[in-house]
């Protein structure tokens, strides 16, 4: 493995590493207005959530390291404790892209990628009409973590008020992530589109005592074609079922019959992959028993 002391390293080649490491990271659309009245909007990928009682999310402004100077949206929150975060759907990725040039302090940014600014009602910056979440904040604290290149500053920030965009909506009042279609930054100029076939559903109970890897069959663990998420699946059940159970689960199956009647193990671990990865826990665990007392 390539190991990296931060010490030993320039900081924008360790800069890169972080970045393409801890990805996708979602992306703040901070809009901030300065004291003379100038809009100014700029992208943010050092950026969660944080706390939801309070409400706080948190993005972090860095030194530019080629100069080890500071953004506008920095002074602005500095100076008037205010911002708005909007989210960034694929729909106007190339425009918050554009947004992110480094204009200087007196050009608007709205003006030039084209969004539209839309009047908040608790805080003077503007919100972004085009973005399907605007989040109205107040700046609770600022805090530097360093004064080289490269260092952040974390501005905590609590939501006053938040707009959601009904069209992004589900029948029961949620966020569809297909819908909102949100965009997260990676390393260099690679971006992943959260929604479509990127998105997969993963259910796992926090409550439920799952058996555990240490709970399963040994021949399941020496498998060379169940994978560590094929055995993470199995492992995160409470039991699994016993020979008799199995066979009853897949009494109805007949690619499941005629490979056990086979006694092949390894046909057996390959559909126990398969039906894993069509998500039929139920019948895979099953067959995963008969596979493991045939091994």
């Amino acid at each position: 493995m390539l190991t990296i002391d931060p010490t030993q390293i320039p900081t924008k080649d360790l800069h890169q590493f972080i970045l393409g490491a801890v990805s996708p990271r979602p992306i703040a659309f901070a809009s901030t207005i300065s004291t003379d009245g100038i809009p100014n909007l700029a992208p943010y990928s050092f950026f969660n959530a944080f706390s939801s009682n309070p409400p706080i999310l948190i993005f972090s402004s860095n030194r530019r390291v080629a100069n080890n100077t500071t953004k506008d949206t920095l002074k602005n929150v500095e100076d008037t404790g205010e911002v708005v975060i909007n989210v960034v759907p694929h729909a106007m990725v190339r425009q918050m892209a554009l947004a992110s040039i480094e204009y200087g302090p007196d050009v608007n940014e709205f003006v030039k990628s084209g969004l539209t600014p839309l009047s908040s009602e608790r805080v003077k910056p503007f919100r972004v009409a085009e973005s399907p979440v605007q989040m109205e904040c107040t700046v609770e604290q600022i805090l530097p973590l360093g004064e080289g290149g490269g260092a952040g500053n974390l501005i905590i920030c609590r939501i006053v008020l938040m707009h959601i965009s009904e069209s992004v909506l589900n029948e029961k009042g949620r966020i569809d992530p297909h819908k909102i279609d949100l965009m997260g930054r990676m390393g260099r100029f690679y971006y992943v589109r959260a929604s479509g076939t990127a998105i997969e559903e993963i259910v796992q109970e926090v409550t439920s005592m799952g058996i555990g890897f240490d709970g399963l069959p040994p021949a399941l663990l020496q498998s060379h074609i169940l994978t560590g998420n094929n055995l993470g699946q199995l492992a995160s059940l409470t039991a699994l079922p016993d020979e008799a159970a199995a066979r009853q689960i897949l009494a109805d199956d007949p690619r499941a019959q005629m490979l056990m009647a086979r006694l092949s193990p390894i046909d057996m671990q390959l559909y126990v992959k398969e039906l894993l990865d069509q998500g039929a826990v139920e019948k895979g665990a099953a067959l995963a028993v008969l596979a493991g007392r045939k091994s």
